[in-house]
């Protein structure tokens, strides 16, 4: 007799949820409270394991975490970020690795020869869309290990490149400022669209 897989099981409960997703917030100041860096090597080690085609993992960060990381930052915001930065303990460049192909034999050891060169011939939009999935569980990761994340857009992606990433192999994508959000400096939450408005069946 084959046993039923109630699959319901699998499902988060409400406070994990909520936690992640239904109470989470763009965080836009933080708390003066420290983040260590053994918590951020688990949001990396927990973002790490997003599907990304052929295992291709193309995401890599640079955590600013000093002083000096940050002057060299803030002049590449907009004017709008750059409170947010300077409250943050962390704040995280999120960038796509343009030779993520070169470790795609490791990462994908079966893989024919012929379509590692058709990832290395497509690597600039490859690099990009599967680089920009891994930023959404990035900031997924900080929410469930209890941190408050503040993503961002709103900065000269060219100076970053030129200021943090001089060999011209990665591309910024996303900021993400990350620490203890001050809930007192939220802003108030936007509507959202209806299910309807989103999703159709066919």
């Amino acid at each position: 007799m084959t046993a039923t897989f109630n699959k319901s099981t699998r499902a988060l409960d409400e406070r994990a949820l909520n936690t992640i997703f239904h109470d989470a917030r763009t965080a836009n100041r933080f708390l003066l409270e420290p983040v260590p860096a053994e918590l951020l090597e688990r949001i990396v080690e927990t973002t790490k394991i997003a599907p990304t085609a052929m295992n291709s993992i193309p995401l890599r960060v640079v955590f600013v975490t000093t002083p000096e990381g940050r002057q060299r930052l803030k002049p590449l915001l907009s004017p709008g970020n750059v409170a947010k930065v300077e409250s943050a303990p962390v704040t995280a460049i999120l960038a796509r690795d343009l030779n993520f192909h070169e470790q795609l034999p490791r990462l994908a050891p079966h893989a024919p020869q012929a379509v590692l060169e058709r990832a290395r011939e497509h690597a600039d939009p490859m690099s990009l869309q599967n680089a920009t999935l891994q930023a959404g569980y990035f900031i997924l990761a900080a929410r469930a290990h209890g941190l408050d994340a503040g993503p961002m857009g709103g900065f000269d992606n060219a100076g970053v490149d030129a200021e943090f990433f001089p060999d011209g192999t990665r591309k910024s994508i996303l900021l993400v400022s990350l620490g203890y959000g001050d809930d007192g400096k939220l802003f108030p939450r936007n509507p959202r669209l209806d299910f309807s408005e989103i999703a159709s069946f066919v």
